[in-house]
């Protein structure tokens, strides 16, 4: 039941946003009495923690799946761009700016796990480059890594690019980072990459 409420809660709240959903919403739509939830959960912001988690779970597993495939380093930045797109595509508004608003410490805890794994994962990604001749050997590594983290969280945020299209503010700044990265063999890739 604890898995239920979490897979039908993240739909929720994806949808509907953190703040707005409430403890009624989601029993009303597992057909379950509060008190089955609060069985689980102490209070809805235990709800939000768990569900917060069950969300970077998913998507950090599809993302070593990715990474597991070892292709070149430009066209897994924008598949594993993609795969997230695809499974935050029910988002009407950012979850990641209301944990912030709303539930802080939630989004710390969060905000460090996200930062870890894209520090890793991203830092791997721009060694590949390199060492595979997709991107210029002269690059500081740690700066564009903290560049790329900078912009993506930026992306995110609905006071920044409220009138924007998430998933294109997103397709554009990867074209704009990895020009400003790439080598002659890293631009034919991209350039095939936006082709498509």
């Amino acid at each position: 039941m604890k898995t239920k409420i979490v897979q039908k809660s993240t739909k929720l709240f994806l949808n509907l946003g953190f703040k707005s959903v409430t403890m009624d919403d989601i029993a009303e739509k597992l057909a379950i009495s509060k008190k089955t939830i609060y069985a689980h959960f102490a209070n809805k912001e235990a709800l939000v923690e768990a569900t917060a988690f069950y969300i970077f779970d998913q998507i950090s597993t599809l993302i070593e799946k990715i990474e597991n495939e070892k292709i070149n380093p430009i066209e897994e930045t924008f598949k594993i761009k993609e795969v997230v797109s695809h499974y935050l595509k029910g988002e009407k508004t950012s979850p990641e700016f209301q944990l912030k608003k709303y539930y802080p410490s939630i989004y710390a805890k969060l905000d460090l796990k996200k930062r870890n794994i894209i520090n890793t994962c991203f830092k791997d990604n721009l060694q590949r480059g390199i060492k595979d001749g997709f991107f210029r050997n002269d690059i500081n590594v740690n700066l564009i890594s903290k560049f790329y983290y900078l912009a993506i969280t930026a992306i995110k945020n609905d006071a920044l690019f409220f009138e924007d299209n998430i998933n294109e503010a997103m397709e554009y700044y990867l074209e704009y980072h990895i020009r400003a990265i790439a080598t002659e063999k890293g631009l034919k890739t991209l350039n095939k990459i936006l082709i498509k």
